[in-house]
C-alpha cells in the first residue's frame, strides 16, 4: 500500500506488533455436546480464565468470534499500569465520601496493584518471551491544574497500590521525556510494559499445552438457561455448559444484551513510525518509560522494544475510522509533543476497541442467572483483563470463598442506553473543545 505525505511507501494497515506474530487462521473445531465452563471471548481475560481453570482440572471451551488474537489483545500499547489507571473512577465524591467507600477504594487499588504482579508471574511461569520489563510510567500533566490533581493522588496511590509515585516538576521533566509539552508530571515507578502480541501468543501456546478446547470463528448467538444448565447456541452448533464466562469486553454483542447496554465500546488508534535516526529515539524517552497524559482526549506512547520506533496511540477519533483519518491526527498529536519527529513517516496504523463502563472502573461478577462476566478494562486491558479473567476462574474454582473487590460493585447502566454509542462523536468534539479551553486558560 503506497501513500504520500506522512505515510511510508510500505505502509501497512495492521498492528506493528503483528510483524513479530500475526494471528493465524486456524480451522474451526467441532464443539462438544457439553463442557464444564464455556468462555465467550478469546482475549487476555478469556485465555487467562481458561488457563487457571485447566490448571485446576476443569474442562473448558473458549469461543472466539474471529481468529484467536485478532481483537484488542494484540492491538494495545502494551503498558501494564498496576493500579494507577483507576484514578479517574475513584476520584468522584460519590465513591469516597465516607469511610466504607474509602475502604472499598483502597481495596480496589490494592487489587489493581496485584494485576501487575500477576502478569509478571504468568510471564515467568509460562516462559513467555514478550519483552516484559518494569520500566515505569510518566504521566504528563496537560495543565498546571492537572499537575496539582496528580500531586493530590500520590499518597493514595503509594499507600494502597505501592505505586512508588513521585512528582516531576516541569523544570526536571527532560529527565523523563524530551518534550516541553507538559507542565511536569507524575512518575509511577511500579509500572511495566511488554509486547502485547507476543504475550498473547504465549498465553495461546499455554492454553494448547493445557489441553484447552479453542474454538475459533465461533460466534455465540444466544445463551439460555441458568447456572448448571446453560445452553449456548453458536454459529457452529449448540453446547451445554455448567458455567459461562463472558469475557468479550469491547466486542460485547447481542448474545448478552444485559451486559452490552452497560458497556461503551471506544476505538483506540495507534501508529508506528519508521526507525528513527540514531540518538533521536533515545532522546525522546531516555529511560524507556511508557507515557500517558491527562487531557480528556488522551494520548499514550512508548518506544518499540528495540528502542528504534515511536508507537503512539490515542483517541484520534472515539469510533473506528480508516488510517487515512486516524494516522494524520495521531501524527499531529505526536509532533505537538515532539516537534523533532515531524519528518518521521508512519509505517503502520491500526485500531482496537476498549470497553468503558459508566463508573470508569473494571468489573467482574454474575448476572441473575449465574452467568459470570469480566468486563470494562477502561483502557488498561493488559493488566486488568488478565487479572479479571484469572480471578473469575478462581471464583469458579473456589466457590464463594474468594472475593475480589471488583465484584463488590454493581455494574452500572444508563437509562436510555442500549449498547450503541451514537453519542461518541459528540463527546469527542466536546472533549476536544474543553481541552483547548483548559490549555488556553492555563497559558
Amino acid at each position: 500500500m503506497t501513500k504520500g505525505g506522512i505515510f511510508h511507501p510500505e505502509f501497512k494497515s495492521m498492528p506493528w506488533w503483528w510483524e513479530a506474530w500475526q494471528p493465524p487462521a486456524t480451522p474451526p473445531i467441532g464443539l462438544p455436546t457439553r463442557t464444564d465452563v464455556a468462555i465467550i471471548g478469546g482475549g487476555y481475560a478469556g485465555l487467562n480464565a481458561a488457563i487457571e481453570l485447566a490448571r485446576a482440572g476443569i474442562d473448558c471451551t473458549v469461543m472466539e468470534a474471529n481468529d484467536f488474537g485478532f481483537g484488542a489483545s494484540t492491538r494495545s500499547g502494551g503498558a501494564v499500569s498496576g493500579g494507577v489507571s483507576l484514578g479517574k473512577g475513584l476520584g468522584g465524591k460519590r465513591r469516597i465520601n465516607d469511610g466504607a467507600a474509602e475502604t472499598l477504594a483502597e481495596r480496589l487499588l490494592s487489587g489493581a496493584s496485584d494485576s501487575l504482579a500477576l502478569v509478571e508471574d504468568i510471564v515467568k511461569r509460562e516462559n513467555i518471551e514478550c519483552f516484559w520489563e518494569r520500566s515505569g510510567r510518566f504521566a504528563g500533566a496537560y495543565t498546571r491544574k492537572h499537575y496539582d490533581q496528580l500531586s493530590a493522588k500520590v499518597e493514595m496511590f503509594n499507600r494502597n497500590a505501592d505505586a512508588q509515585c513521585v512528582m516531576v516538576p516541569k523544570a526536571q521533566q527532560h529527565e523523563e521525556i524530551g518534550s516541553d509539552f507538559y507542565q511536569g508530571g507524575m512518575l509511577v515507578q511500579r509500572s511495566g510494559k511488554l509486547h502485547p502480541a507476543l504475550y498473547y501468543k504465549g498465553l495461546l501456546d499455554a492454553a494448547r499445552r493445557y489441553g484447552i478446547r479453542l474454538a475459533s470463528r465461533t460466534n455465540v448467538e444466544r445463551i439460555t438457561g441458568k447456572r448448571g444448565a446453560f445452553r449456548v447456541r453458536t454459529s457452529r452448533g449448540e453446547m451445554m455448559a455448567e458455567q459461562v464466562i463472558v469475557a468479550t469486553n469491547g466486542y460485547t454483542g447481542d448474545a448478552t444484551p444485559q451486559l452490552k447496554r452497560k458497556l461503551i465500546p471506544v476505538a483506540s488508534h495507534i501508529i508506528a513510525t519508521e526507525e528513527l535516526p540514531d540518538g533521536l529515539a533515545k532522546s525522546l524517552i531516555p529511560k524507556g518509560r511508557t507515557i500517558s497524559d491527562t487531557p480528556r482526549v488522551l494520548c499514550y506512547y512508548r518506544l518499540s522494544p528495540d528502542g528504534k520506533r515511536m508507537l503512539f496511540g490515542g483517541r484520534a477519533r472515539f469510533t473506528a475510522v480508516t488510517p487515512e483519518v486516524s494516522a494524520p491526527v495521531l501524527h499531529r498529536f505526536m509532533t505537538d509533543r515532539f516537534p523533532q519527529t515531524k519528518d518521521a513517516k508512519v509505517t503502520h496504523a491500526w485500531t482496537g476497541n476498549v470497553a468503558f463502563t459508566f463508573d470508569f472502573l473494571p468489573h467482574m461478577g454474575q448476572v441473575k442467572d449465574g452467568m459470570h462476566y469480566c468486563l470494562g478494562c477502561n483502557g488498561s486491558g493488559v493488566a486488568m483483563m488478565t487479572y479479571l479473567g484469572h480471578r473469575t476462574a478462581q471464583k469458579i474454582i473456589g466457590g464463594g470463598n474468594r472475593v475480589s473487590p471488583f465484584e463488590e460493585l454493581e455494574l452500572p447502566g444508563q437509562a436510555g442506553y442500549g449498547g450503541t454509542p451514537w453519542f461518541l462523536p459528540l463527546v469527542g468534539s466536546y472533549y476536544r473543545l474543553r481541552d483547548r479551553l483548559d490549555r488556553f486558560l492555563d497559558s
